[in-house]
């Protein structure tokens, strides 16, 4: 069965290893001595070929490598996920695939090894342009392992997007105008700049609970959070979602998949996806998900049907993170309600009086004022 009207599917999938565990890190990343490859590959291939199973005829416009460290992974697993992933669906002529990667010397002599296998994009995560904030940060590069990294990836790739984290203890706003003016130096297209938040679970966490640690407060935070979006706009990379920064249609595909709501199919430890009306997630740790492929040729440990409201509830809440807003329409139709009911009517014709909503019709989104109170926003308006 093909489904010629469907938006194009993304595929996520995780490769859990690192080297060493960052200090503010929460996902789903484990050191391990060795690795069994040719198991993780054979692995890899049947939980696709699972998920593959569940979405016949679909069109794939995206494949997404995170981790963990996927550049860490042998470039002849890569190579065979694609061609698994794009023999299981038809691919998009201009299929988007992308590789998370540290940037580090070893890691970045394998780039071409992955081009070659038919990566198109790398997100690099560079984190910082100080050395003393990348030793804080817990990462094994420096500045200049780190930028001789970029330069080999935008040798051996046709996009290109970093990774920079902000608002980090004792940041001034002059030093990250000045980091930022450099980061936009380098001509990569697109640019996902995070404020470092606490992560409870993290060892961060238990340095910020002694008082070792402390974040810049709300107004320095905001003062920080609004130059760097005046500081791309002007530069041609202005904010298309909460964090991420692109030049006109160097977005990344696969994520707009996430904050549009549409299909995504997730393989590998941890990995979620959304499949029709269908919640899916992996088994988290690796040697469990592994061991369930080996009994059950699969690694999916919930594949759970979403109520209506939890779809639109979902679909809202991952909306309004980006520029363009939210078609009510759309969201009211797979919320089985109407575009009134979805939201709550009198705080947004408060907030859309204030300046930090916009709505014409059936269409809302979220103003430049009001991305700054995004957290705040978003619980006032939409019902869960």
């Amino acid at each position: 069965m093909t489904h010629p009207q469907s938006p194009p599917l993304a595929l996520y999938v995780h490769w859990p290893f690192c080297v060493s565990k960052c200090p503010y890190c929460d996902f789903n990343s484990h050191v391990r001595d060795s690795v069994d490859q040719a198991a993780w590959r054979d692995a890899l291939l049947a939980d696709l070929a699972y998920e593959a199973q569940a979405l016949p005829g679909r069109r794939l416009g995206s494949i997404f490598f995170g981790g963990g460290t996927p550049s860490l992974m042998p470039p002849e697993t890569v190579a065979a996920v694609i061609e698994a992933a794009t023999t299981h669906w038809s691919a998009e002529a201009d299929i988007e695939i992308t590789l998370e990667a540290n940037p580090s010397s070893v890691e970045a002599a394998r780039f071409a090894d992955i081009a070659h296998a038919g990566v198109n994009r790398v997100s690099l995560g560079l984190q910082a342009l100080d050395d003393s904030a990348l030793a804080f940060l817990g990462r094994a590069h420096d500045v200049t392992e780190g930028l001789a990294a970029l330069d080999t990836a935008q040798a051996a790739f046709a996009r290109v997007s970093f990774d920079l984290i902000y608002a980090r203890p004792g940041q001034t706003l002059a030093a990250w105008e000045g980091e930022l003016a450099r980061a936009l130096t380098f001509g990569t297209e697109h640019l996902s700049l995070y404020q470092l938040t606490i992560e409870p679970g993290t060892r961060f966490a238990t340095e910020a609970a002694a008082g070792r640690i402390v974040i810049p407060d709300g107004d320095s935070a905001a003062d920080l959070f609004e130059a760097t979006r005046a500081i791309t706009a002007a530069a041609g990379l202005p904010a298309y979602e909460i964090s991420n920064h692109a030049r006109l249609g160097a977005e990344s595909r696969h994520n707009l998949v996430y904050w549009r709501y549409r299909d995504y199919a997730g393989v590998g430890p941890g990995a979620h996806g959304r499949r029709g009306g269908l919640a899916t997630a992996r088994h988290k740790k690796p040697e469990n998900w592994i061991g369930a492929v080996v009994r059950n040729g699969h690694g999916a440990q919930i594949e759970e049907p979403l109520a209506p409201n939890a779809r639109a509830t979902e679909a809202l809440l991952m909306g309004l993170r980006l520029r363009e807003g939210v078609d009510l329409g759309r969201i009211a139709r797979l919320g089985e309600t109407t575009p009134t009911a979805l939201i709550d009517q009198t705080a947004a014709a408060r907030l859309e009086q204030q300046g930090l909503i916009a709505r014409n019709g059936d269409h809302l989104g979220v103003t430049e004022a009001g991305m700054l109170l995004l957290d705040a926003i978003l619980p006032l308006i939409v019902r869960g």
